[in-house]
């Protein structure tokens, strides 16, 4: 399969040189995982109508593909008055509006167009919560952009307080929330505006900070990965408050799940509540994975061609996800969305981005070794994407009291 080019009728400019990125340095080693594309276990199954038998498909297997019926982007920058400039590229300066125009295509099953105004009706008298970091943040910023134009001026509120951000319907009594926790555990610098200190401790054992605010929470979205692979190791602790130690990465992220799991286990009820977990988000650092020569993300345009498996994340965390949802007794849904990004090289932040409540400065943006960001996602993009899964997800039954197969699965009728 090869990349779909766009049509001529969309403008593309002249981008600077393609060179190495710096945003959050990932120290931890590149590790190759092409055997994860056979890995069960991040597979979403859909289910389609069609026929006298259901029919199985792998959402997983598919490939980004131009959406002609002029249906993309599924809002504007100007459209959606609560986007922070983190995200807006177009606003900050990118020449290319490629990225905007793509869709997933799985392979034999098509995702359900977004409804704002049938969601909404789900989410009627109840909460929705994003928790993670600002990789989670900007799928909330998607979904409250996705959900805000159907809703009249003055029947709709953005507030902010202390780690949390909280999007309110009025008509129907429902709030779109996210909550701020990079590693899910407690940590010592828990803040979401200020969260820079000398020496970052994680406490591995410790989540009652955090969880009181998850407390029932009708749907809650958790993501955690970026935040821990800034290093090889980790400081932290488990167990003893004084007992400080280093850890390996994976060895932390799986104590770290663990004190998560014990806390679904002990305080959701699967009958009223929906938890899913959202896969590991990728990041395109090195260019030559799908390119000859030395750069990253900067500069691209295009979707990667099929087959792809990137480097950008690793193989042991995912894991750890698959064998900590696997041991739960209560059912956790997993959005693997990271096959699907991975393809995706075109549609970070790069260099149109602000550092420091700033924009960058055009000497800066000359310099996307030292300034492009490999990390975060553009809006419109790709994680409008995660929501139209969610969202297939939640529409299914009525989208509370739902069926699953397993924790890996869930039930979607395509269209």
């Amino acid at each position: 399969m090869t990349t779909i080019q766009p049509s001529s009728t969309r403008r593309i400019h002249s981008i600077l040189p393609i060179a190495l990125a710096s945003v959050l340095l990932l120290g931890a080693a590149r590790l190759v995982f092409d055997d994860l594309k056979n890995d069960d276990i991040f597979t979403w199954q859909f289910w389609s109508l069609r026929g006298s038998e259901p029919r199985k498909s792998s959402i997983g297997d598919g490939a980004a593909e131009e959406d002609d019926n002029v249906s993309r982007p599924l809002y504007t920058e100007e459209s959606c008055p609560y986007l922070v400039k983190q995200v807006t590229c177009q606003r900050n300066g990118r020449p290319d509006d490629y990225y905007q125009f793509w869709r997933w295509q799985p392979n034999d099953c098509n995702l359900p167009r977004f409804n704002a105004s049938k969601l909404l009706g789900i989410l009627r008298n109840k909460r929705m919560m994003f928790v993670g970091d600002s990789i989670q943040r900007t799928q909330f910023d998607s979904m409250v952009c996705l959900l805000q134009s159907s809703i009249p001026d003055g029947k709709k509120a953005l507030h902010k307080v202390p780690s949390k951000k909280i999007f309110y319907a009025q008509e129907y009594n429902a709030t779109v929330e996210f909550y701020w926790a990079p590693f899910i555990v407690e940590l010592n610098s828990d803040y979401s505006t200020n969260h820079t200190v000398l020496k970052r401790l994680v406490k591995l054992d410790s989540i009652v900070d955090h969880s009181k605010h998850w407390e029932g929470v009708d749907v809650l979205v958790f993501e955690s990965y970026i935040w821990w692979m800034h290093k090889p190791i980790i400081n932290a602790t488990s167990s003893a408050p004084s007992d400080i130690r280093e850890y390996n990465v994976p060895t932390a992220y799986k104590i770290a799940l663990q004190t998560w799991a014990k806390w679904l286990e002990s305080s959701i009820n699967s009958q009223k509540q929906n938890v899913l977990f959202v896969s590991l988000s990728p990041t395109h650092l090195w260019s030559q994975e799908w390119n000859p020569g030395e750069g990253n993300c900067f500069g691209e345009s295009y979707p990667i061609k099929e087959p792809y498996w990137g480097v950008g994340t690793s193989i042991d965390m995912l894991n750890i996800v698959r064998e900590t949802l696997g041991g739960l007794k209560t059912d956790v849904t997993l959005l693997n969305i990271t096959h699907l990004l991975d393809l995706r090289k075109d549609a970070h932040t790069s260099v149109y981005i602000e550092r420091k409540g700033k924009l960058l400065t055009k000497e800066q943006k000359a310099d996307p070794k030292t300034f492009a960001d490999y990390i975060h996602w553009c809006l419109p993009g790709v994680p409008d994407t995660w929501n139209e899964i969610l969202y297939a997800y939640l529409i299914q039954d009525g989208g509370i009291d739902l069926s699953r197969v397993s924790y890996a699965e869930f039930i979607c009728y395509c269209t």
